[in-house]
């Protein structure tokens, strides 16, 4: 999809003009993909627009800075209002935000000494990831011939630049077969993840997701996912889950920040249950949108306001 301009991105403590958001060719994250990001999104409410879980993102983007060695320039609060002030500046209410920390011009070679630390963080409006119609009658996927990466070569659960030139082969090979996403299997030829979302299956009232340790993202929105399943009375079990469970599942579905709660239709053009969105998904999704869209009480507290003194019509009353 393509980026739709806005006016301003948020570089280096600083709100510059989008043209000018620029960064040197030979800084160290172009030759080494070092970097690392994240991806939210904020959501149009009655009273205003709303951050999804704006500390848990800005937690894993320090998270997987650490990971990596990169001590960033500016604290996790100031990074989460540089993230609210980038979308009131920008006047926008629906939208989605990158915020990468990457490593700058200075040197040359692997060892990154010597090279800044550099923060931007971009606000703009994007609309379905995988199709305006892919959370009602779900998409078409395959097995990539792609596998993610085996335990101590690259950290999964580090969202960094360069796991997804692993994402890119996945995706890139789904859509020249005639698919929307891919789905790797990991190491072991366990489901792992898609090229950008966590995956769940539903057998017998049952939800069931790949561990951690089958080479997944922890993603915030598989965490927002199991939470409401469980407080909805689902069992939701975390179990290495073997390929063939993707064929004689009754529901498949992808989570994630782009791609929110996105039910998968088929898999290898095996239909998946009927073939559409399942009863569990549609009832994860109601409750996932209730709650960004201000119909039912933000018990949680997952919507931060982008404005200073908003009250969210989801929290009075609490």
């Amino acid at each position: 999809m393509a980026i739709e301009k806005v006016e301003k991105i948020w570089m280096n403590g600083k709100l510059v003009r989008w043209d000018d958001a620029k960064v040197h060719v030979m800084s160290h994250v172009i030759h080494y993909g070092s970097g690392v990001f994240e991806g939210m999104r904020a959501y149009d409410t009655p009273k205003g627009p709303a951050a999804f879980r704006l500390g848990d993102h800005v937690r894993r983007l320090f998270d997987s800075a650490k990971v990596y060695r990169m001590e960033v320039p500016f604290t996790p609060d100031q990074l989460s209002a540089a993230i609210l002030e980038t979308i009131r500046t920008n006047k926008l209410r629906a939208c989605y935000v990158r915020p990468v920390v990457f490593r700058g011009y200075g040197s040359i070679g692997v060892n990154p000494a010597g090279c800044s630390i550099d923060v931007v963080i971009a606000a703009f409006p994007w609309g379905k990831y995988l199709g305006p119609e892919a959370l009602e009658r779900g998409v078409p996927v395959r097995v990539s011939s792609w596998t993610r990466m085996a335990p101590n070569t690259l950290p999964a659960m580090a969202k960094s630049g360069a796991n997804y030139m692993n994402s890119q082969l996945i995706k890139l090979e789904a859509i020249a077969d005639g698919y929307v996403e891919g789905i790797a299997l990991d190491l072991n030829g366990y489901v792992s993840e898609g090229s950008g979302e966590n995956i769940f299956l539903v057998r017998d009232g049952v939800i069931y997701t790949p561990p951690m340790h089958n080479s997944v993202l922890l993603g915030i929105t598989r965490d927002s996912v199991m939470r409401l399943a469980r407080d909805l009375g689902f069992q939701v079990v975390e179990t290495s889950i073997p390929r063939e469970m993707l064929y004689v599942a009754d529901e498949v579905f992808f989570t994630g920040s782009a791609a929110e709660i996105t039910p998968i239709a088929s898999v290898d053009q095996v239909p998946v249950g009927t073939g559409s969105r399942g009863p569990v998904t549609r009832q994860l999704q109601t409750a996932f949108f209730d709650i960004l869209e201000c119909r039912k009480p933000d018990t949680y507290r997952w919507l931060t306001p982008v404005y200073e003194g908003e009250a969210l019509e989801s929290r009075v009353g609490e």
